[in-house]
């Protein structure tokens, strides 16, 4: 005798006679699996290399550690006072937040604009592109060696280059007033091709439904540029922004390698004060007040970029 044959039933009458009825997957906790053990040494290590850092550099910021090791206890809010009585404090700062203003700005303004240039099809886009990452994977200590010989006042190619054209030289890194700008120079030269690779990442990403109906509705040009493709982009810039930002406020090696915080503290930043503060002037509790203080910037920074780009998301 043979098995009758399944035969199938009716639309929406249900799984056909002989067909055995299919199970609902159920979701499942991932910590029932087993997964949490395997997330376990993920978390430890940032513990060991993030917590316990800052909570040591918190406690050297309240007590009163000297050059030779010796722990004289704790001190409470006396560091901070002095922090914020000092005048260099308030002028670092200063300093601080103008090139993270100057660069975040220039370095968004040109990125976008080169961005653009780097997401057309063009023979040659990738070989253009690398060149133009190389200053961004340049050693920052490299960087600063090199523009230091560039901006030399004597024998530097910026002086010969304003000569050509009949321009007086300038003392780039030995004028309080023209050392910031320098310095502000270089890292737009580094890094605006990092930000134009993210820019023109997301300009390819964007789609091309709303530019054809805002073409039809008679946008073309700017118009076009400005009403369509910056608020598409928008969540694209603020990532790139938030990247730059978190670099830009603890901003130190090419600085260093270039004025050392001079001339006359007017490129000192809050990580060059703090590292002068720790390492010359042998103040460790002191310059660990400094960069818990750049540690709260850095936290207030990122964090209303990260609000805007949320709000963005909306």
């Amino acid at each position: 005798m043979t098995k009758p044959s399944a035969t199938p039933g009716p639309v929406g009458a249900g799984p056909a006679v002989g067909t055995p009825p299919r199970r609902r997957r159920r979701r499942v906790d991932p910590t029932a699996r087993g997964v949490l053990p395997f997330a376990l040494p993920a978390v430890l290590a940032t513990a060991v290399l993030v917590l316990v850092p800052i909570g040591y550099t918190i406690w050297l910021s309240v007590s009163d550690r000297q050059a030779d090791g010796t722990n004289s206890g704790f001190l409470g809010l006396a560091n901070y006072a002095e922090m914020f009585d000092s005048p260099q404090f308030w002028s670092s700062l200063k300093i601080t937040l103008f090139l993270f203003v100057v660069c975040l700005l220039l370095e968004t303004v040109l990125g976008l604009a080169l961005g653009y240039v780097m997401s057309l099809d063009v023979p040659g886009q990738r070989i253009f592109q690398g060149m133009m990452l190389i200053p961004a994977i340049t050693a920052s200590v490299a960087v600063g060696l090199v523009w230091l010989l560039i901006m030399d006042p004597t024998l530097g190619a910026a002086n010969q280059i304003l000569g050509a054209v009949g321009i007086d030289p300038v003392v780039w890194l030995g004028d309080p007033d023209v050392a910031p700008w320098a310095i502000a120079l270089v890292d737009i030269w580094q890094w605006t091709p990092f930000m134009a690779l993210i820019i023109s990442a997301g300009i390819r990403s964007l789609p091309e439904e709303p530019f054809e109906a805002a073409a039809l509705d008679g946008a073309s040009g700017w118009r076009l540029a400005w009403n369509v493709g910056l608020p598409l982009l928008r969540p694209v810039l603020t990532v790139a922004m938030l990247l730059r930002t978190v670099d830009l406020v603890r901003f130190f090696d090419t600085i260093y390698i270039m004025t050392q915080g001079g001339p006359v503290n007017s490129t000192n930043t809050l990580n060059v004060y703090g590292y002068n503060a720790g390492f010359v002037d042998n103040q460790p509790s002191y310059a660990a007040t400094l960069q818990i203080a750049l540690l709260a910037l850095v936290i207030m920074i990122a964090g209303l970029f990260t609000w805007f780009r949320q709000r963005a998301a909306r």
